[in-house]
């Protein structure tokens, strides 16, 4: 077994060296005069829809010298990163004055092509010693013409790249469209460019380290740290008043409830039981279909262990700004070496509810939010195929991830299984249930699970949404978020307002004499996901300009994803704080 293990952990730790390792060319270098310093165009696509791009040569432009691509790690493939050499020449401290990069012939075909895209808003990206650099395409004029057909498309032909070095390092680099170099693409005709280039190098005071500092700096401007702290205040504010709430009204009640039930029990003869004391031999009754609730509970304490991770990495500053595919390597990495906890956690917990068929809920946990974002990714990748974007993976990347939840994910599951059923914990009910449960009364409607799960995802969404706003235009847009520590506190307020919304609904429904509590303390816990997913409709029609199958395919499609897993995650969160306040209420009272 030790070999085994040994085994096992070799190939875990060639494959996480192969998805993690530093590149080779990363933006350290010192440079000569005259050095080559290659610039590589990325992609390009339409502004308003960061999901559609296409790799830079997609278009007709030209080059003077055979196209290189860039090997990319697997984080920047996940991103949609498809890096070529650029037919423009950058070398180090070598100025440059209106220079001809080459020279095209465009056919009627490709001036569609072109004036399609200056149509559509389409941009471009390039990196340049790893520094990004954005441009448009060309530009449409209106003034002066009501009608859509007289409209004139002009494609820009000339850039300016404007580089600031201090000593032996590249600082900072722009570029800019010189407006009067134009190309008329108004009409279907064959059309001669010459795409020039002009470079001229500065120096600059700022150190090497700082150079990052501009990108972060749109996140952290005073009118935008005024709204995050805002939204950090409003957060407080309900967590505040909710945790006020629970402390004044709920210790206020379960202090009277404790008297009545001494009370009762010195004149037990007299009164009968009621409340929530009334059903403490139902209380503890394990839920219906338990195997799938330990497999939930096992993904959501995965999810969240994963998000603590994310989090400690990016308040340690790993996640700096265009540190590409950084995010995505962490996600897939965490993630598979996470999947021992869902394993641990989901196993211990379905023995302990007395399940006997182990193997199949260990399935069952892989399978639960694994299957459903594996769905997702084929048919939205096969979306992307058909459009030729770069957000289609490779077959080579297929197979590296293919390989990650073969080696890693799915043995450190089993190991993780194992452990968890050969624990041996028991579960710790302070009251016996007895043989047949008792018969639930007849609830108000507004006490029925969907009003509860209403009123459950509400409070926690008010805390958080308008922080949502900042991470949507992130990863849905252009934005640069940075300010991790902020996050992170509204992450800690999204915790505790949705334990405390969960233990005072499960109060309530205990005491209406409802004993099946464990999947409706779930469910209320895990709903703000759902709000969440509402938003998106919010956002998608109202707060953003995306447009086109293809973005409206994968905004809908990986924010389901999303928000599932927020659900699980959440879900768990509510469950086991109602679960600590259960046991603490029934303990706290002699129960028969």
């Amino acid at each position: 077994m030790a070999k085994k293990m040994g085994c096992l952990v070799a190939v875990a730790i060639v494959i996480l060296c192969g998805v993690t390792q530093v590149r080779s060319d990363a933006s350290d270098h010192r440079y000569k005069v005259g050095d080559d310093v290659p610039l590589y165009a990325n992609k390009v696509g339409p502004f308003h829809n960061p999901s559609e791009t296409y790799r830079y040569f997609d278009l007709p432009f030209c080059s003077s010298a055979p196209v290189k691509e860039k090997k990319e790690a697997l984080g920047e493939v996940l991103n949609g990163d498809r890096l070529v050499s650029a037919p423009y020449k950058l070398d180090f401290l070598n100025d440059r004055d209106s220079e001809i990069a080459c020279k095209s012939k465009l056919t009627k075909e490709e001036v569609r092509k072109f004036r399609d895209a200056v149509s559509k808003d389409y941009y471009f990206q390039m990196y340049y010693d790893d520094l990004p650099i954005w441009g448009f395409l060309g530009k449409v004029d209106k003034e002066g013409k009501a009608d859509p057909s007289e409209y004139k498309y002009y494609l820009f032909k000339h850039l300016q790249f404007t580089i600031f070095y201090n000593k032996d390092r590249v600082i900072e680099i722009t570029v800019q469209s010189d407006p009067n170099a134009i190309v008329d693409l108004t009409e279907d005709k064959e059309v001669n460019v010459e795409f020039m280039y002009t470079v001229k190098w500065k120096e600059t005071e700022t150190p090497f380290e700082k150079r990052m500092d501009k990108y972060s700096q749109s996140s952290s401007l005073p009118h935008h740290l005024e709204i995050h702290w805002f939204s950090i205040i409003n957060s407080c504010v309900t967590v505040l008043l909710l945790t006020g709430f629970l402390a004044t009204i709920l210790m206020r009640v379960l202090k009277n409830d404790f008297v009545k039930y001494a009370h009762d029990e010195e004149s037990v003869d007299d009164q009968e039981e009621t409340g929530w004391k009334y059903i403490h031999g139902d209380v503890f009754r394990y839920p219906k279909h338990k195997s799938v609730f330990a497999a939930a509970i096992g993904s959501g304490t995965q999810l969240f262990t994963l998000a603590v991770f994310i989090f400690m990495l990016a308040l340690v500053g790993v996640f700096y700004p265009y540190n590409r595919g950084s995010l995505f390597t962490a996600l897939v990495v965490i993630y598979a070496l996470t999947s021992g906890i869902a394993g641990y956690t989901a196993s211990s917990f379905y023995c302990q509810l007395e399940g006997t068929n182990w193997v199949r809920n260990l399935l069952l946990t892989g399978c639960l939010f694994c299957l459903p974002l594996f769905l997702s990714f084929c048919f939205l990748n096969t979306v992307a195929i058909a459009y030729n974007a770069t957000a289609a993976l490779p077959f080579g990347t297929i197979v590296v991830i293919f390989l990650i939840w073969t080696l890693v994910t799915s043995p450190l599951l089993v190991l993780g299984g194992i452990a968890g059923k050969n624990s041996k914990a028991e579960f710790q009910a302070p009251c016996r249930t007895t043989k047949y449960p008792r018969e639930i009364p007849s609830l108000p409607w507004y006490r029925k699970t969907l009003p509860q799960m209403a009123m459950a995802g509400f409070l926690p969404f008010s805390a958080i949404y308008i922080e949502l706003y900042y991470i949507f235009a992130s990863v849905w847009g252009h934005r640069i978020y940075t300010i991790y520590s902020i996050l992170f506190i509204v992450f800690i307020i999204l915790l505790i307002v949705t334990a405390f919304i969960t233990v005072a609904l499960t109060y309530f429904q205990l005491a209406a004499e409802d004993h099946e509590w464990w999947w409706r303390s779930f469910l209320c816990g895990g709903s703000t996901g759902l709000f969440i997913y509402a938003y998106c409709l919010y956002y998608y029609y109202a707060r953003s300009d995306m447009s086109g199958f293809m973005q409206t395919s994968f905004f809908f499609g990986y924010m389901a994803c999303i928000c599932y897993g927020f659900f699980l995650m959440l879900g768990t969160i509510g469950f086991r704080a109602a679960l600590f306040f259960v046991r603490h209420i029934y303990h706290s009272i002699k129960c028969e």
